[in-house]
């Protein structure tokens, strides 16, 4: 028996082959209990900086990227024990089989770490988040999801650089320098975009929104529900997604709905001109008490213009900042008690043959 162990086959002990063997297959199965432990270990390092984190909550949401980076990790340096056959390692255009297979492994080695970095984004963004939640201040929030999208584009344009280094066996800085006159090119192309992404940076500092806010811009009014990189998600009012790049957010004049103190509304009501002063006087006094709701803040009533075809008598008044639905409700009040003081004193609308009466 042991003399089968001892026999060379392509160049490697057949005991060196069993070893390799167990050790890989030891590692998947036992990789989610191996993952597991080291999760555990994580967790002990976060829970320091965090006393809140939830345990289950870290680990099912690290214990799968880390079990198979570990995995492949193992089954990489096991094999690295063998020794390569000289049979097999024929060249392949400018690369050996060896190389290849060098640069298979680096590449989903370095894949899968990337992979488990992006989760524990994932998690921090997730306290993060359950932290902003608690304030009422919405830009916590918005700043959240942002550098989360932000520091995952970061570590996968990192995991390339590293595939090109380790994998590929390039100069990563030399092609940089000899991409430059490339890259420029690239910058020129993705110009709007380079754009967009500035312009993000500008509306999380200088916060002319935030998340939830209703906003108006160009032809769109509706609720932020998303700030990303490069473009803002709008809900509009007609319950449509509508996707507004981030210049755009930025460079146009923006009405920010939600920062207002107050709403207005108007009642333009346009009398005949053989209309009574007596009644007029009459109609200003009334609309005047029409409007000394509790619900309105502040409201002028005047004789605004006389010309040849009317007498017109404005009126603007002010609520809270109100939902729509509420301050409809107060402008349909005001204009039926408008018309019912207008029937009552027989005053006549001009330019109207369904005139109101008694």
């Amino acid at each position: 028996m042991n003399d089968f162990f001892q026999q060379i086959w392509m160049e490697n002990p057949v005991m060196n082959y069993f070893i390799v063997a167990g050790v890989i297959l030891f590692a998947w199965i036992l990789r989610r209990i191996i993952s597991r432990y080291f999760a555990g270990l994580l967790y002990s390092l976060v829970h320091k900086v965090w006393k809140d984190v939830d345990k289950h909550s870290f680990t099912s949401l690290v214990i799968r990227p880390l079990g198979y980076f570990l995995a492949i990790l193992v089954t990489i340096v096991a094999l690295y024990k063998l020794k390569f056959p000289a049979d097999l390692d024929t060249e392949l255009y400018k690369y050996t089989v060896k190389e290849i297979l060098h640069a298979m492994g680096s590449l989903v080695l370095i894949i899968s770490f990337i992979s488990l970095l992006i989760r524990i984004i994932d998690f921090v963004a997730l306290i993060l988040e359950k932290k902003a939640d608690l304030t009422p201040d919405q830009t916590d929030n918005q700043l959240i999801v942002f550098f989360k999208d932000f520091f995952k584009v970061i570590f996968v344009v990192v995991g390339i650089m590293l595939v090109l280094r380790y994998a590929f066996g390039l100069d990563v800085g030399g092609l940089l320098t000899g991409l430059s006159i490339v890259g420029a090119a690239i910058a020129l192309a993705l110009r709007e975009s380079l754009e967009n992404l500035i312009a993000s940076f500008i509306i999380f500092f200088d916060k002319p929104f935030v998340m939830g806010d209703l906003v108006k811009v160009q032809n769109v009014t509706g609720s932020v529900e998303r700030i990303g990189l490069r473009s803002t998600r709008i809900r509009t009012d007609q319950k449509t997604y509508v996707t507004v790049p981030n210049k755009q957010m930025v460079d146009s004049i923006l009405d920010n709905l939600s920062q207002r103190t107050q709403r207005r509304a108007d009642l333009r009501l346009e009398l005949e001109l053989d209309t009574a002063s007596e009644k007029i006087s009459l109609l200003l006094t009334g609309l005047k008490k029409i409007l000394q709701r509790k619900d309105i803040e502040e409201a002028n009533v005047f004789l605004a213009e006389i010309n040849g075809h009317a007498i017109l008598i404005a009126c603007d008044y002010y609520t809270a900042p109100v939902s729509i639905s509420e301050f409809n409700l107060i402008k349909q009040e005001v204009n039926l008690a408008s018309i019912q003081l207008l029937e009552a004193n027989g005053v006549h609308l001009a330019g109207n043959d369904l005139r109101f009466r008694k």
